[in-house]
């Protein structure tokens, strides 16, 4: 077993861990105000909140603990999240509501700097010696 990274955490890293750590438990405690989100054509979406909550937790703890495969999992985590996010702003363009249509907007760009911490974390095996 190797020993964990001693590299120092980046900002970044920390706030995918504590955007990560917030959405999962929210995601396990109102699995049902995320349905709205969810695209119409995937099957049990209720299970798929849960067992999105519980991904985002693992990458949480993953990245805090250093596991050398967490940034890849959060890298899959977000970009699995990621093409529900734009399915989402498709969806709702051209619906009255402005403010949800420019908030779905938002969050599709909203994903590229967690997606770019998230590989930098401290640990990752797939990046080599160069540390975050």
């Amino acid at each position: 077993m190797t020993e964990p990274s001693t590299t120092r955490r980046s900002y970044g890293s920390g706030v995918v861990i504590g955007v990560f750590s917030l959405s999962g438990v929210w995601h396990l405690v109102s699995a049902e105000s995320f349905l709205w989100l969810m695209p119409t054509f995937v099957p049990f979406p209720l299970v798929l909140v849960y067992l999105s909550g519980i991904a985002e937790l693992l990458c949480a703890v993953g990245l805090l603990m250093r596991w050398g495969i967490a940034p890849a999992l959060t890298v899959a985590t977000l970009l699995a999240v990621w093409v529900a996010n734009w399915w989402y702003a498709l969806d709702v363009t051209g619906t009255e509501s402005w403010w949800l249509v420019a908030l779905a907007w938002l969050r599709v760009p909203g994903q590229l700097p967690l997606l770019w911490w998230a590989w930098r974390s401290p640990g990752n095996r797939w990046r080599g010696p160069q540390g975050a």
